[in-house]
């Protein structure tokens, strides 16, 4: 009888070692494995993997590099939008979530596999970002999902493997890493309650740098365009030299705390140099270059979007409509920002635009009015104030 042919989300870990080996062992399904990198691994981290899958037994292994479509299909409308969820968090896991579970079920279909696994637990987020994916893209494909199915502790996976004469060094670190192009996060023994904080020794990057560095960030049409004068046609290498220069002064660490898909609250820990320093320069020169109304709409737009996008909503045809949008509102947002970096902060300097609406004939603030007279103000107030007017009027005529 055929074997029924399984595509495993791999990442190496304990999970998912256990999951490839459990799967082949246990209940004879021929396995293959796929790791979708969206920034945040390295060749070396990537060759070890793929190691990994191989000793457990895969049939075959993939690497999907999706880096250069998360971005373009993600993170370019994360600046846009300005997307920072409650006002904190750049949604850097939750966002590369969506596109690796895209790439697996996409790399299932191409490969024939009847099934596809991840090791996501029942406790989180990504749980349903896999499994909604897999749903809409490909139904007919079925989920395994043996760690959240099956009441397993660690001690026991990792038996489950030297049993079987898998040996790997499973030492559980004392804090859970993501790392990725958009941002890492963080989650430890802190994380887990409300009145601490993570110490400085759980942040991957460590502060190094002294003193202050200026920074600046071009913009063309709201995408980077040059970092301190250098153009970036790449834009995933635009991040990353910043998130270089930004990291060195500790910068962009912060803890978010939100609701979960599944209704509890949440809290991780997380370090974003690179988000934090493009999404506060690109908001600036946002200021400068759009009106008030675009501000206003483009902010509602922006927290709609990071909002479904954390949520797994991301192939709903309403996300096209928000990215639209979005992408609109960028044309005259070119421009360059200055920084001025320290150890843990930053501060905005200012901008240089020639599509800067201060830099205007009609007057400026709280200096010189050149478009309009006294008189045209002292009329257009007294007509604005109409309505006020007459809604304290009935008031005291009621009151009396």
């Amino acid at each position: 009888m055929e074997k029924k042919k399984v595509l495993m989300a791999f990442s190496g870990g304990l999970d998912t070692s256990f999951c490839v080996k459990y799967l082949t062992d246990d209940l004879g399904y021929e396995v293959h494995t796929a790791i979708a990198n969206t920034g945040g691994f390295s060749a070396e981290e990537l060759a070890s993997i793929e190691e990994r899958a191989y000793r457990l037994g895969a049939k075959s292994h993939a690497s999907l590099d999706i880096t250069q479509e998360y971005y373009s299909k993600s993170i370019r409308y994360m600046v846009f939008g300005n997307v920072l969820r409650n006002g904190t968090y750049p949604i850097s896991v939750s966002s590369e979530r969506i596109f690796q579970a895209i790439a697996i079920i996409e790399h299932a279909k191409k490969i024939g596999a009847d099934c596809v696994a991840h090791g996501s637990t029942g406790a989180g987020n990504d749980q349903v970002r896999f499994d909604l994916t897999f749903q809409v893209l490909a139904p007919e494909i079925e989920i395994i999902t043996p760690t959240r199915d099956m009441v397993l502790t660690r001690e026991y996976e990792i038996n489950y493997l030297k049993e079987r004469g898998y040996v790997a060094d499973f030492t559980k670190m004392e804090y859970s890493i993501n790392k990725g192009l958009w941002g890492t996060s963080i989650g430890g023994k802190e994380t887990l309650h409300s009145e601490q904080t993570l110490p400085e020794s759980a942040y991957p990057s460590q502060m190094t740098a002294q003193g202050e560095e200026h920074l600046k960030i071009s913009f063309e049409n709201g995408e980077i365009a040059a970092v301190n004068g250098e153009k970036f046609e790449d834009k995933v290498a635009a991040i990353r030299c910043i998130e270089e220069i930004g990291a060195k002064y500790g910068i962009g660490r912060d803890m978010h705390i939100g609701d979960t898909i599944i209704g509890i609250k949440g809290r991780v820990g997380f370090e974003a140099a690179a988000p934090m320093l493009i999404i506060s320069a690109h908001k600036m020169l946002e200021k400068h270059t759009l009106t008030k109304w675009q501000q206003y709409w483009k902010e509602q737009i922006g927290t709609w979007y990071g909002m479904f996008l954390h949520e797994a909503q991301y192939l709903d045809p309403v996300m096209r409509d928000l990215e639209a949008f979005l992408e609109s509102t960028q044309q005259n947002v070119t421009g360059t920002v200055e920084i001025i970096l320290r150890p843990y902060s930053y501060t905005m300097v200012g901008v240089e635009s020639s599509f800067d609406l201060m830099k205007t004939d009609f007057g400026e603030y709280g200096e010189v009015n050149k478009a309009w007279t006294a008189d045209d103000v002292k009329g257009f107030t007294k007509i604005m104030s109409n309505p006020i007017k007459i809604y304290h009027n009935v008031q005291k005529r009621n009151n009396k």
